[in-house]
């Protein structure tokens, strides 16, 4: 046998034993694609005119996925839509349709008494925005992350992450309650506490409470969550822990300081 003949079977060899590894490291997985809808409307014939812009980039579990999908994608069109049971590029478009058909609405006569007042144009000018990614978190699960970022009046727009954790083998949102062992909430809520002190440089509640955090409400354990792979991140977004001037908190610990409170079946 020739050199030539060996070195072939060599690299046939290596290739399907990367085809096999990926295979396997995908085996399971849920696979998504991406469905987009933009639409402006202008809410006067004013040359002028404020108008309301949406814009949605959207993931979703394709069909290979078999009922999976139709799991997944019910629970982002319920949580980010308000709908559930349409295909995502029709949910999409029906809210961007109702969105904006209920802005031109429910606004038009208020901007037609303020039209000539050109300072309070602004009020006017909405935006309603989502664009998500997927991850492979903890032994396989899609991570859903949503970025939000909206106005409607106000002071300033809104800017939220969402999350939804995905477990492969049903298509299921997994839940705090499918992570932690039950009575988990008070053991969670110290380590979660000291996280914020060592985060924010504070040592005590007054600290914090000096700093804008917990001022009018307890630590709590966030559903919006990342399961990764050695740890879970809790996101606070504005105004849940502290004002919107703090931005989003995130914190991120580390699963071997929570082996008392971890579900065995899970980890």
């Amino acid at each position: 046998m020739s050199f030539a003949m060996i070195r072939n079977i060599v690299r046939s060899a290596l290739m399907l034993a990367m085809l096999a590894s990926c295979s396997t490291d995908d085996q399971g997985a849920i696979h998504f694609e991406k469905a987009k809808t933009d639409k402006v409307v202008i809410l006067s014939n004013d040359d002028n005119s404020p108008s309301c812009r949406v814009h949605l980039a959207l993931d979703y579990a394709t069909g290979d996925n078999g009922h999976r999908a139709e799991i997944v994608n019910n629970t982002i069109e319920q949580r980010l839509l308000d709908m559930k049971g349409l295909d995502m590029k029709q949910a999409a478009d029906s809210f961007a349709d109702l969105y904006t058909a209920n802005y031109k609405k429910n606004f038009l006569p208020l901007y037609n008494q303020d039209r000539a007042d050109s300072t309070k144009r602004s009020w006017y000018e909405y935006h309603y925005i989502i664009t998500t990614q997927v991850d492979t978190g903890h032994k396989g699960t899609a991570v859903y992350h949503v970025n939000l970022d909206y106005y409607e009046g106000g002071a300033h727009g809104i800017c939220q992450h969402l999350t939804m954790n995905f477990d492969k083998e049903t298509g299921r949102q997994l839940s705090l309650s499918d992570v932690f062992a039950p009575g988990y909430e008070h053991r969670l809520n110290e380590i979660l506490l000291n996280a914020l002190f060592e985060k924010t440089d504070t040592k005590n509640l007054r600290e914090l409470h000096d700093k804008g955090y917990l001022y009018s409400m307890d630590m709590f354990p966030s559903e919006n969550f990342i399961l990764g792979d050695d740890t879970i991140t809790f996101i606070y977004n504005p105004y849940e822990i502290a004002p919107y001037a703090a931005g989003t908190t995130e914190l991120t610990i580390a699963y071997s300081s929570l082996d008392d409170i971890l579900k065995n079946s899970f980890f």
